[in-house]
This record gives structure tokens, sequence and C-alpha cells, in this order.
């Protein structure tokens, strides 16, 4: 990975970086995508997928809900700075 590519992906994140913290993030990009290539040359055919080894199961509970806890409509908007037809609004973080 170059630099223009760091100073890319920085600006698409919307991250100000300087040259030294540009240098820096090109150092460790290339040293991730190396360790991504070392990984992808590992055989692991014949080898069993591995979802969690604590043997750990969920706990499911019946989805209840308790009408003494809720807010109604109106307590629930009464904080907000802006509402709009019984919603929340907040402000746009997305330019394009």
């Amino acid at each position: 990975m170059k630099r223009t590519d760091t100073q890319h992906i920085a600006t698409l994140a919307h991250i100000p970086i300087n040259n030294d913290q540009d240098k820096d993030l090109t150092a460790a990009f290339n040293e991730t995508l190396e360790t991504i290539k070392t990984l992808q040359e590992v055989k692991v055919g014949g080898v069993e997928p591995t979802h969690q080894v604590t043997g750990l199961e969920n706990v499911y509970r019946e989805d209840e809900v308790h009408k003494d806890t809720m807010f109604t409509q109106d307590q629930a908007l009464k904080n907000a700075h802006r509402t709009y037809q019984g919603f929340i609004v907040v402000p746009r973080i997305l330019e394009k």
C-alpha cells in the first residue's frame, strides 16, 4: 500500500492525518496486509471450524413486555431537542 492510498482512506473516513501519521499508518496497513497474506497461505483443508471454545451456551428468555417500566410516547419525546410527527429529530451526520 502506498501513502496515497492511506491518504485516500483517511479522506473517506474524514480522519485528518499529518505526514508522520500518514507514514505510520501506511506501515501499519502494510503490516496488516502481510499478516493477512500469511494467513491466506495456511493450509486449513479438512479442519473443522471453531465457532467458540468456552462451552458456554446462550441463555434465552421469553420476550415479555413490562408495561410498568415503559415510557409513553410523550415521556420518550419530552427531553428531545427536536421532534417531528412523534419522532426524535437528530442532526444529519452523512454529507453524501
